[in-house]
């Protein structure tokens, strides 16, 4: 039987794609209750796709129960400031989704995550792809790649919050 006291919501950030994955501990060890992506369908309207991705969230949290929520930090590139500023959108939406359910959330910067999921801060998406299909003995690797990290996302938060260790390798 599943303790929901350790079911954790990991959440990689887009307007585009927002991929979500929520695992949780058992006696029998670590399992996937539902990985996907939340789509930013509207074109031309920043406001109707970050409603969309509120909503998304706010459903996922609704029929997942997750008891906390990890979310990848911003990246900001000197070259693409407005990137940045159009993700931190989106953050804004799924934290507030978050507060509004009194779910606590935590922030991981990607190399910490790469690191945790991989062995490497500076793997590639296809290297997180792999290492998530093994960590969870998947058949294929989880497509698409936003869901991967979702799901190394929820893994980094519980290896650093739960074991006090920084890699599953």
């Amino acid at each position: 039987m599943s303790d929901p006291t350790n079911r954790i919501l990991g959440i990689d950030p887009g307007l585009n794609i927002t991929g979500y994955g929520v695992i949780e501990h058992t006696s029998t060890g670590l399992h996937i209750c539902e990985a996907g992506v939340v789509r930013g369908k509207t074109i031309g309207s920043l406001t109707a796709r970050l409603l969309e991705i509120y909503n998304g969230i706010i459903d996922v949290i609704k029929y997942l129960n997750p008891t906390s929520i990890a979310i990848e930090e911003l990246y900001s590139h000197y070259a693409r400031p407005r990137t940045a500023i159009l993700m931190g959108h989106a953050r804004g939406v799924i934290c507030l989704a978050a507060s509004q359910s009194d779910i606590p959330v935590s922030h991981y910067s990607a190399t910490q995550i790469k690191k945790v999921a991989t062995g490497s801060g500076r793997a590639s998406k296809s290297q997180i792809q792999l290492s998530i299909q093994r960590e969870f003995g998947l058949t294929k690797t989880p497509n698409p790649p936003d869901v991967a990290d979702a799901l190394a996302i929820a893994l980094c938060h519980y290896h650093l919050q739960f074991t006090g260790t920084e890699s599953t390798t």
